[in-house]
């Protein structure tokens, strides 16, 4: 994935009449969701430098140790830093791939996902790639799902596949849509991608040799370029997939 250049730093000094008082029970979490609002509606930019801890607590109307606090979230967020010395203060900043991965990751892996839904997740996210994989792919992209598939063979005939296999797969072939935004959700998916085909393994766990027949049928179907032949495959490779599961997470009567 391309690396995004970084930005220019402002030096703006932020003006105190953007913060409001703060009255609720979790204050700090009030003064970064405020701050944070800021941020995405554009009126704090990357550069920007926000007011010191001793005016923020004056528009906040809260103490140092809350302003602090409120700092730190933003900081570990990736939506702030703090230097130190004569230019010193907390200066906001452009978010990274890393910083939203974490975020989505995290999110996802509190979410109690069920693996019937994240595969149904998959089959509405990687059938709408195809048509993108098609057009963008390059040869070498296909190399390297060839190679995934050589591994997969020869682990199949040893005994010793895994699901790890087959989340490679997946992943390599959305990377070869060629599209960083969808990049960055297929990183911070890798967890629920990976829990999902485990689980799927635990309720069918003959089912490695078919699995890997049919990804070979679908990078045939992508280096021919035909995105409806390769959709359909994909939808039926999924599909099984999201039964079986579905099948197993049913309440036992």
């Amino acid at each position: 994935m391309a690396s995004n250049p970084t930005p220019a730093r402002r030096t703006t000094n932020v003006g105190q009449e953007l913060f409001s008082p703060v009255t609720s029970a979790r204050i700090s979490a009030t003064i970064v969701n405020q701050i944070r609002a800021l941020i995405h509606q554009g009126q704090l930019a990357p550069g920007d430098r926000l007011p010191s801890e001793r005016e923020l607590c004056a528009s906040f109307g809260v103490s140092r140790i809350t302003i602090r606090d409120a700092l730190r979230v933003l900081e570990s967020s990736g939506l702030i830093e703090i230097r130190v010395g004569a230019h010193g203060g907390a200066y906001v900043t452009a978010p990274t791939s890393s910083n939203i991965i974490s975020g989505l990751t995290d999110m996802l892996a509190m979410s109690s996902l069920s693996a019937a839904e994240i595969t149904e997740a998959r089959i509405i996210f990687e059938l709408g790639i195809i048509e993108l994989v098609c057009a963008r792919a390059k040869d070498e992209d296909f190399d390297t799902l060839e190679e995934i598939l050589e591994r997969s063979r020869a682990a199949l005939e040893a005994g010793s596949y895994n699901t790890d296999l087959s989340a490679e797969f997946h992943i390599g072939l959305a990377r070869s849509a060629h599209n960083r935004t969808l990049n960055l959700i297929v990183e911070a998916f890798q967890g629920p991608l990976r829990y999902s085909l485990l689980e799927a393994k635990n309720a069918a766990p003959s089912m490695g040799d078919p699995g890997v027949a049919e990804h070979h049928e679908l990078l045939k179907a992508l280096r021919d370029r035909d995105p409806v032949a390769a959709r359909d495959l994909l939808y039926r490779h999924l599909s099984r997939t999201y039964h079986r599961l579905a099948r197993e997470e049913l309440p036992k009567s």
